[in-house]
């Protein structure tokens, strides 16, 4: 299985954001990249001939970049994070080898401000990777 955690690390070396969580993101701090599993849609791919035969599971995620009080800032460091999901040549997280990043989002998408006027941006994406 790959957790939000195992995701949350690997995020986390891809060098944008200074605060990574899963769940709530405590105290908002600014700069925070949170992890989120996001709701399954459709149902799971299951081979022929049943689980034994399933090569592959599907991790949904989305991911919200919750940046500062600057929009122009926000929307660029989430597109740089974005291109940088873009850009993934070889992946293993939890030691499980990652077959397909599917971006279900065509950019990240802007959802406005917190309470505190810091601007978000959430990226959905879907890890395809062998069971």
């Amino acid at each position: 299985m790959m957790g939000l955690a195992d995701i949350r690390d690997w995020v986390e070396t891809l060098g944008i954001g200074k605060n990574f969580y899963i769940g709530k993101l405590d105290n908002k701090k600014e700069k925070s990249v949170g992890i989120y599993q996001r709701r399954p849609s459709g149902n799971p791919d299951i081979a022929l001939g049943g689980m034994d035969n399933t090569k592959t599971a599907t991790k949904q995620v989305s991911i919200l970049i919750h940046w500062n009080k600057y929009a122009n800032e926000t929307e660029e460091v989430a597109q740089a994070l974005y291109d940088k999901f873009l850009n993934v040549t070889d992946l293993t997280i939890a030691g499980k080898h990652v077959d397909y990043l599917r971006l279900e989002v065509p950019e990240p998408i802007d959802v406005g401000t917190d309470d505190n006027g810091v601007y978000e941006r959430v990226i959905w994406l879907d890890f395809i990777y062998e069971r």
